[in-house]
């Protein structure tokens, strides 16, 4: 059993909430979607109505380790947060993760004040999960509070090694982690029937555990994005010059044979988006499946394919999905994508949607409202259901 924060007496003690504030910006470096931000607040306002000093910490990208750069910086975040929690206060920023100017300001830290940590990938030790770094941060707090599903399949210093520096009776999940574990195993563990699977992206590689054990546990199959093509070269056909794993067609072949098998039935789009080039200014062309041309690549799915998949969802009662049917990112290719949106949202299924770019063209499609449950990590949802521990979650049970 994982403990939550509710069952952890917090009262009036120092709370350290581990977030996942990984949050998209536009190229002036503000945030266009504080979704993963939003949905911390439940939990910083629970510690805050219990008159506790909150510590809040996250990731953001990717920056070299040890390096500072202020494009990595969480001051963006900061001053959404104070815009979300309605503060009377600022919330206050530290300079750095470990450093002086943190250990400073959070031994001046006040009650029902927040302060944020600096961007955690800043520190080497983070993503070494590396045992010093994270006693350091354990030394700032009384009480550890993982709320950051998106990064928990990851095992990084303030998700493994500082969990492991508290009593068990000291360290829980948020009610954002809570929710999301719940939720993918139910789904899982006992669906409503039928139970279809929505899969896309560009690449079989980084679904292919996921792919092999859905087979196994849903009624239908649909496949899009990239990664089709690698399904539609495994059954003989000319895909030109699309993506696909060739050392992976002996996989797409035991995949849809275990299908068979099974009795899943199995979609793949009938006709597709073709380019002659990567790019807004290509030349595109709606062609069947098998007619794709040798020198072209294919971006997206067809109206004829957008047509059967909103058949074959018709009856769904339980829908996953996880990853775009094209490159959505170009508005020529984006069609696929925002209709299966559509479909998914106008079904009367119970639908889950795996986090980072289903959630981005769910919200772009204007549909995120209408869906059941918006994962905030697709990494971290996609181990879940490939039936995983995930570190985050193993070191608090």
């Amino acid at each position: 059993m994982l403990k939550t924060i509710k069952d952890i007496n917090i009262d009036g003690k120092i709370v350290f909430i581990r977030c996942d504030f990984n949050v998209p910006k536009d190229e002036e470096g503000n945030i266009t979607d504080d979704r993963r931000i939003r949905e911390a607040l439940p939990t910083i306002r629970y510690c805050l109505d219990r008159d506790c000093k909150v510590i809040l910490a996250s990731h953001y990208e990717r920056p070299t380790p040890g390096v500072y750069e202020d494009r990595f910086s969480l001051k963006p975040v900061k001053a959404r947060l104070r815009k979300l929690l309605k503060l009377a206060d600022e919330v206050i920023i530290a300079e750095d993760v470990v450093g002086e100017d943190a250990q400073k300001k959070v031994k001046a830290l006040k009650t029902g004040e927040v302060l944020l940590l600096e961007n955690l990938r800043f520190e080497a030790g983070e993503i070494k999960n590396d045992e010093t770094f994270a006693k350091k941060l354990a030394s700032f707090a009384d009480i550890y509070i993982n709320d950051a599903f998106g990064a928990c399949h990851r095992k990084h210093a303030s998700i493994y090694a500082m969990a492991e520096q508290f009593a068990p009776e000291n360290r829980g999940v948020g009610f954002l982690m809570n929710k999301e574990i719940n939720f993918f195993s139910k789904v899982i563990e006992k669906p409503t029937r039928p139970f279809i699977a929505v899969v896309g992206g560009s690449k079989i590689s980084g679904k292919l555990q996921a792919l092999i054990n859905l087979v196994e546990k849903v009624d239908k199959v649909i496949i899009g994005g990239g990664m089709a093509f690698t399904f539609l070269k495994a059954l003989g056909y000319e895909v030109g010059k699309s993506i696909v794993e060739d050392d992976l067609i002996d996989d797409a072949k035991k995949i849809m044979k275990r299908a068979e098998e099974r009795g899943v039935k199995f979609y793949l789009p009938v006709d597709l988006v073709v380019a002659d080039e990567f790019g807004q200014n290509a030349t595109v062309k709606y062609l069947p499946n098998q007619e794709i041309p040798k020198g072209w690549m294919g971006l997206d799915i067809g109206p004829a394919s957008t047509r059967l998949f909103r058949e074959a969802i018709g009856d769904a009662q339980t829908i996953i999905w996880n990853g775009p049917m094209g490159v959505y990112e170009i508005d020529k290719f984006s069609k696929g994508s925002i209709m299966m949106s559509h479909h998914i949202a106008q079904s009367n299924a119970t639908t889950i949607v795996g986090g980072g770019d289903t959630a981005d063209v769910t919200a772009r499609a204007g549909d995120i409202e209408e869906m059941s449950f918006v994962s905030t990590g697709g990494g971290a949802s996609l181990e879940l259901i490939e039936g995983k521990v995930l570190p985050g979650v193993e070191v608090l049970k």
